[in-house]
């Protein structure tokens, strides 16, 4: 594989990384809070399940989402030779 095509697979599973990431963040930060009053309607904890997802669920989902990003694209970096160990 020449450096070129090395170069443009790893962007495309890259931008391919980036773009579900930003889908998932979109639904943490919009999806949830637009629903939210027919989330209530369910009780989670005592707390209705809307207001904890808003509160608490979406915070965790980008804790979570930040660390998965993290280590996917790591797997990326080290499949097409980008990694930290690599010199590049």
């Amino acid at each position: 594989m020449s450096e070129q095509e090395r170069l443009e697979k790893h962007w495309s599973e890259t931008k391919g990384l980036m773009i579900l990431s930003l889908g998932i963040w979109f639904v943490l930060s919009f999806g949830i809070h637009f629903f939210v009053e027919s989330l209530n309607t369910v009780s989670f904890l005592g707390f209705p399940l809307g207001f904890y997802l808003a509160g608490q669920g979406s915070l965790v989902g980008f804790v979570v989402l930040i660390f998965w990003f993290s280590a996917r694209q790591n797997k990326i970096d080290e499949k097409y030779g980008f990694d930290e160990g690599s010199g590049e």
